[in-house]
């Protein structure tokens, strides 16, 4: 048996931020990704949040199912910038590559999209959730 395990949430979280930081389409599209939201920030942007990981292990080795969660927020009226935005989203990880070093990356399928209005005021804020579940390996 390998090693004992050791999540990959912070690794694909990490692979998150460096992909979508690094894809000049979505770069084009907002004015920034966050793992961490500071205050005062310009609509629209991205932050990759919360996720939830369950093991996925197979007879000789350990794995797990990682499903974070992105972002979308805007104060554009209306969805469609917000959709516009999670669409190259999922463009860039449903079933692509993605590098996680000390992992072997399965498979990234598109799982979930909620487009959502803040009613806290000023109520003009559109938030889009997105979630993709991401199957990974632990190295041997």
């Amino acid at each position: 048996m390998p090693a004992p395990p050791v999540s990959p949430m912070l690794t694909i979280q990490g692979a998150y931020v460096d992909l979508f930081r690094g894809d000049a389409a979505l770069q084009a599209m907002t004015e920034a990704v966050y793992d961490y939201l500071p205050e005062d920030v310009p609509y629209p942007f991205i932050v990759v949040g919360e996720a939830t990981e369950v093991p996925d292990n197979s007879h000789d080795r350990f794995g797990w199912e990682t499903v974070p969660t992105v972002h979308v927020w805007d104060q554009y009226r209306g969805y469609a910038r917000v959709l516009r935005i999670g669409a190259r989203i999922t463009e860039l990880l449903d079933h692509q590559p993605l590098t996680l070093p000390g992992y072997h990356h399965v498979v990234t399928r598109h799982e979930y999209a909620q487009p959502l209005t803040d009613p806290e005021p000023p109520g003009d804020v559109r938030h889009l959730v997105l979630r993709q579940r991401v199957v990974t390996e632990q190295l041997v």
